[in-house]
């Protein structure tokens, strides 16, 4: 007996190894999808982040100083920032997919109009820092910087009743990518100022929007049904159906840095933000369910153990080994076939093919279909529980945990009248008196 332990030792330890390698083979290829859904960003764009409309002015100052008895000229330059009072941006977006062999991400077109005010520009006033210096400032700049600029396929401005040419790049620090238009002369600083922005943006995977405006609304909507709400402010208003979803967001400037961030030309922290999830990236459930491997053999060894006790039966190691290689081979099955069909159907070819070998080679293994048959059932529930696991990614513990304690307490009932010492062939120990 003590010899077959040590064997069914060693089976479970190359079983441990074979589970390794087929976890290696899922990590392998969820590193093959992210080189492909990079692939994919680098020759359309990736994720994009709209920061604007926005208002900027480059401004120099210039004055003399002594220094050491000698008049030295300095000089100073900066931007005057003038962010929207009000910024509204109605968007929708429609998704495809784009693929690098088997493997696939979702790329968004974006067509948004996005609408500006300012109550007036008396933010642009320059302020001189050093007596009797020279102040000289450019035209003021209208800007609106995008993370990826490969992404933009139309722009079109209009400020007030006039349409202005766009061109490319901002000038403005650490946001040099996007549009921009000089404000055409006879501009009024004390004047409210009003600007259209319309935009068609294509990008992959998640849209994040820079809260600039001093109250700012904004309206999404998306044929995408697998949406991820997230940065730093979530829509007060949602809806989402299989056809897609509605969400809209309001955010004060009192509850946000963003103004202040851009002005100091920093990154700025706070945006809203959708992540269009991928639901077919099927290799996170492999590698979960992977990560169960173990335990499902380990449950199995315990079921073959319980009917070689209590049947008195006798299996080999080998069959030990060819019972647990059948467990293992599900994960690898499960991996191959979900990247050609969806993951539900992939697990149920792979469970179904695992449950019925399984029951065939017990039938015969335990010298009976009576008893091969409640095995392959109690298989059949392991991987039926272990879909449940998967699908209840929040309470997965809970489940687990849940689960565990009812195989253990079903454990000890069946076994509860065993005479272990008699079946290890140990003599009893003789309970010794108190002291």
């Amino acid at each position: 007996m003590k010899a077959k332990l040590i064997s069914i030792a060693l089976v479970l330890v190359l079983l441990v190894a074979a589970l390794m390698q087929i976890s290696g083979v899922v990590h392998d290829r969820q590193t093959y999808r992210k080189v492909a859904i990079e692939s994919v960003a680098n020759s359309l764009a990736g994720a994009q982040t709209l920061t604007g409309p926005l208002i900027h002015m480059a401004c120099v100052e210039e004055w003399d100083s002594m220094v050491d008895k000698q008049l030295r000229a300095d000089r100073r330059e900066f931007h005057l920032v003038a962010a929207p009072t009000t910024l509204s941006i109605q968007g929708s977006s429609q998704l495809e997919p784009r693929a690098r062999g088997l493997h696939a991400t979702q790329a968004f077109n974006l067509k948004a109009r996005l609408k500006a005010q300012w109550t007036d520009l008396e933010s642009l006033r320059p302020v001189a820092q050093h007596a009797n210096s020279r102040m000289s400032c450019g035209q003021p700049l209208l800007m609106m910087a995008v993370s990826d600029a490969r992404g933009i396929r139309h722009a079109g401005l209009r400020l007030g009743e006039q349409p202005l040419s766009l061109k490319p790049g901002t000038f403005y620090g650490r946001y040099p990518r996007g549009v921009h238009a000089p404000l055409p002369s006879g501009w009024s600083r004390s004047a409210p100022l009003e600007a259209q922005l319309d935009l068609e943006l294509v990008g992959t995977e998640q849209l994040s929007i820079v809260p600039l405006g001093g109250d700012t609304q904004i309206k999404l909507s998306s044929n995408w049904p697998h949406p991820s709400f997230g940065g730093q402010f979530l829509p007060v208003e949602r809806k989402i159906t299989d056809q897609g979803f509605d969400a809209s967001w309001r955010v004060s400037a009192l509850a946000s840095t963003a103004q202040q961030d851009v002005a100091r030309s920093k990154d700025v922290a706070e945006a809203v933000a959708v992540t269009f999830v991928d639901p077919g990236n099927t290799y996170a459930l492999s590698d979960r369910a992977t990560k169960y491997g173990l335990l499902f053999i380990g449950l199995t060894f315990l079921a073959v153990g319980l009917f070689e006790f209590m049947k008195s039966l006798r299996v080999h190691p080998i069959q030990y080994l060819l019972v647990g290689a059948a467990m293992s081979m599900f994960f690898l099955l499960l991996v191959s076939l979900s990247e050609h069909m969806p993951f539900g159907m992939a697990y149920a070819i792979s469970a179904a093919a695992c449950v019925l070998l399984l029951t065939y080679y017990a039938s015969h293994m335990l010298h009976s279909w009576a008893r091969g048959v409640p095995f392959g059932i109690g298989i059949g529930a392991l991987y039926g529980m272990l879909f449940v696991l998967l699908q209840m990614e929040q309470t997965a513990l809970v489940m687990g945990a849940v689960g565990l304690f009812l195989v253990l307490a079903a454990v000890m009932l069946m076994t509860r009248r065993i005479d272990w010492y008699a079946r290890f062939g140990q003599a009893r120990p003789v309970d010794g008196g108190a002291n």
